[in-house]
């Protein structure tokens, strides 16, 4: 709202008095959605919403509604899948008409202002829409309740039934969508999708399939390699408008850099693969550089553009480069492939700019082995260029901090803390969940937007779901009790909260929730997992490191929920089926016992293997007793002969306790 307050369009936030407004004046509802480092909403702002002929029509025709996708994702996530069953296609800004009673019965995107391109215009869309209000609202009525009436069925479940055959239709799936030569999925626009990678490398460790491997180390080199990752101050933008990863669409999201962080990390343990782990640290100094809070939480964006032109600080001309890289710029100019006549092009002409946007047609490493060069001489190049890129106009940050978002980069940090056993990385992650622990929770109740100081939404499921990731991938690395106790709230919360009684999985919105045409349960994977996906994932690592039978029984009714929706397209829920695997697979679950010094080795070992299906446990002095009171199976496992101990738990039995390192590293290969 912020953004759009100097509009000449009568915007109202999403509340009760413009719909009663609307009621009144016998108006229908102008809803747009969009967010704050989105492009083409901001296209759509300077040339519409801007506009005074465009603004006096849509103040004439209705009471017009402006919504952050980010601070109400409850609300986005409705209308976006009426834009879906109504047209085929989403995307933002989303266009919404809708009765006062929040019955949409037209859905669009980006609308220009005049029409272009087959695409109708405000100008000539408004006059038509007041025409139909007026003249033949009952076909508009009839075409919005059929649409959410539809929906409404998708909720339900059905009588089908999952098997671990639906792991190979999923895989089968991205198989067939795979780009062979770029790596990523589809033939046009490449959006990194880390979910899918996720799932692959699981499918990989439970199958041996060695195409799923080799499917996640393609698109995580071409991805490294190309434009979409920004070679000089680092963080990968959004998504890639070609096959090869080249020319981005430029906005950075602190849930792209989460996951991503996660896939590298992972991808990392299976191969050693050392670009791996430098780009996550570089991933990792781009998020604390530029989307870090002064109190430790994490900022949701970076726009896309400056002085609206997408791309303006990224890319490069030639005599750019030149003027200060001096002689050595010839070098740089063949490795990130500058043109002289850009290989920027402008979205609406498709004529080159003579910018170039930077990226590698081969790695650093191969390209210097050819180069009287090295390694360092082409990061100094780079420093100067992000050193002088520095002088530019910045692009603007979105600093509303957000409670889901900001648990997928605490579970992220976790996850390669643990992993690279860098402390720096836990210590980003342990700062991040105190800020939201202490800022956005009031009274056991957490809150989905931190603003200026203000908390401005309830959380929602994704908010709770991610945030007992969160607080489960900081237990996992950091072994402090704390940490599980709060997962076990905030996930018996979760279930008070969202759970369905009667049909099984989680609402997006709490049960008493009346604000919405229908309080929808998600598990399509989108820019991110779903929170029904991780909820389910919680439960999964809640029951193996509790034990407790309720947390298996909602994973079991949450397959029964969710098994039509997922048969009918099983390749739409990666995230989905990565829980599945866990489940399935049962795992390990491990409980060392011993000071942390003691069991380091134990920890290490554990740490540079690939087992993502096991959990593990630290029953040291410090956090015995409270360990004992969440764990009460631990209560009897003492260190043997006062070495240090692993228990390890498979299958619902225990195998002896172990103490020799050696034996407990052959037990972890036979994982």
């Amino acid at each position: 709202m912020k953004e759009h307050a100097d509009n000449p369009v009568d915007w109202y936030p999403w509340c009760e008095e413009a719909f009663e407004k609307a009621k009144k004046e016998d108006k229908p509802i102008f809803l747009s959605i969009g967010y704050s480092s989105c492009h083409w909403c901001h296209v759509m702002k300077r040339e519409s919403f801007q506009d005074s002929e465009v603004a006096e029509l849509m103040n004439e025709t209705f009471v017009s509604i402006k919504v952050d996708k980010e601070e109400r994702p409850d609300i986005d996530s409705v209308y976006m899948d009426v834009a879906r069953s109504m047209t085929g296609r989403g995307g933002w800004p989303l266009t919404i008409f809708m009765t006062p009673d929040k019955i949409p019965f037209y859905a669009g995107t980006y609308i220009p202002k005049e029409t272009k391109k087959g695409m109708s215009g405000l100008v000539e869309l408004i006059p038509r829409i007041e025409e139909l209000w007026k003249k033949d609202r009952e076909r508009l009525l009839e075409r919005g309740e059929s649409v959410i009436k539809n929906l409404e069925r998708e909720e339900i479940g059905t009588d089908t039934y999952l098997d671990e055959s639906i792991l190979d239709e999923g895989f089968d799936y991205l198989s067939k969508a795979y780009d062979e030569k770029y790596g990523g999925f589809g033939r046009s626009q490449k959006f990194p999708s880390p979910q899918n990678f996720l799932f692959l490398l699981r499918y990989w460790e439970k199958k041996g399939e060695d195409e799923a491997l080799d499917m996640v180390h393609k698109t995580l080199k071409e991805m490294r390699k190309g434009g979409i990752f920004d070679h000089l101050g680092y963080g990968f933008h959004r998504y890639s408008t070609d096959r090869e990863w080249i020319l981005p669409h430029f906005e950075k999201m602190l849930y792209d850099q989460a996951m991503i962080t996660l896939a590298y990390t992972e991808a990392w343990q299976v191969s050693k693969y050392q670009l791996y782990e430098k780009t996550v640290e570089e991933i990792v100094e781009y998020v604390e550089r530029n989307l870090r809070s002064e109190d430790g939480g994490f900022y949701s964006s970076e726009d896309a553009e400056t002085s609206g032109e997408e791309g303006a600080y990224y890319t490069w001309n030639k005599d750019q480069i030149k003027e200060i890289l001096g002689e050595r710029s010839k070098v740089f100019v063949e490795l990130f492939n500058v043109e002289e006549e850009g290989n920027f092009r402008e979205e609406a002409t498709d004529k080159k700019t003579g910018k170039n946007v930077l990226y590698q047609t081969d790695p650093v490493e191969e390209f210097v082995s050819d180069e009287d060069i090295s390694v360092e001489d082409i990061d100094r190049m780079k420093n100067k260029l992000f050193e002088k890129r520095l002088e530019r106009e910045r692009p603007e940050v979105d600093e509303k901090i957000l409670a889901d978002w900001n648990s997928l980069m605490i579970a992220a940090l976790s996850r390669a803390g643990f992993v690279f056993d860098e402390d720096r990385y836990l210590n980003l992650g342990k700062d991040a969940i105190s800020f939201i622990l202490e800022e956005m929770v009031i009274d056991g109740d957490l809150s989905h937007s931190y603003i200026d100081g203000d908390l401005t939404v309830k959380g929602g499921l994704d908010d709770h779901a991610f945030l007992v990731w969160a607080l489960l991938n900081l237990y996992q690395a950091t072994f402090d009790s704390e940490y599980l106790e709060k997962a076990v709230d905030f996930t018996d919360t979760m279930l008070n909260k969202f759970w369905d009684e009667e049909n099984s999985g989680f609402f997006i919105s709490s049960k008493d929730n009346d604000d919405l045409p229908l309080n929808k349960k998600d598990i399509y994977d989108g820019a991110y997992p779903s929170g029904n996906s991780i909820a389910m994932l919680d439960l999964v690592l809640l029951s193996k490191i509790t034990g407790d039978e309720r947390y298996g029984d909602a994973v079991e009714k949450m397959l029964e929920a969710f098994a039509g929706r997922i048969t009918k397209n099983p390749g739409q829920f990666a995230m989905f089926h990565t829980a599945l695997q866990s489940w399935w697979s049962g795992g390990k679950e491990i409980v060392l016992v011993g000071e942390r010094y003691e069991v380091e080795d134990f920890i290490n070992s554990f740490r540079e293997r690939f087992l993502p299906n096991d959990v593990m446990i630290l029953k040291d002095k410090e956090n015995e007793d409270k360990l004992t009171d969440l764990l009460e199976f631990t209560s009897s496992m003492e260190k043997v002969k006062d070495e240090p101990t692993a228990y390890i738990c498979e299958n619902l039995s225990c195998k002896e306790p172990i103490t020799d390192i050696e034996k407990f590293e052959k037990v972890l290969e036979k994982s």
